[in-house]
């Protein structure tokens, strides 16, 4: 499931929790993207995958893909604040293939994530 947190009007900020499944895109990141898109023409992303944080569905696997390659150029800045280290690992191997800023933090640093993501 994909929980929206608390944040400036500029970022969008959602928190995992426990198995993310395809309907989690379809009925609220991809129309929160969207509207992020249409409201400011860049996507600035924070993204916490935390304890409770069980991975994806093999469905949402492919949203997020399709996800991160729609609106290519527009993302500008993405912060994934985690406590796994396969996430880290995950990240670093793929992070040539995100245009925008990526940056990792730890769970403790999610003000800090905001910050960034909003700068």
């Amino acid at each position: 499931m994909l929980e929206g947190l608390q944040s400036p009007d500029t970022v969008l900020a959602f928190r995992a929790v426990g198995t993310v499944e395809e309907s989690d895109y379809d009925t609220v990141l991809e129309p929160a993207v969207e509207q992020m898109m249409a409201d400011r023409g860049q996507l600035r992303f924070v993204y916490v995958l935390g304890d409770e944080f069980d991975g994806y569905s093999f469905a949402a696997g492919w949203e997020d893909a399709k996800l991160g390659m729609s609106h290519l150029t527009k993302w500008k800045r993405c912060a994934v604040v985690t406590s796994h280290d396969w996430v880290r690992h995950f990240v670093g191997m793929f992070r040539w293939m995100m245009p925008g800023d990526l940056k990792v933090f730890e769970l403790p640093d999610f003000d800090a994530a905001i910050a960034w993501a909003a700068a």
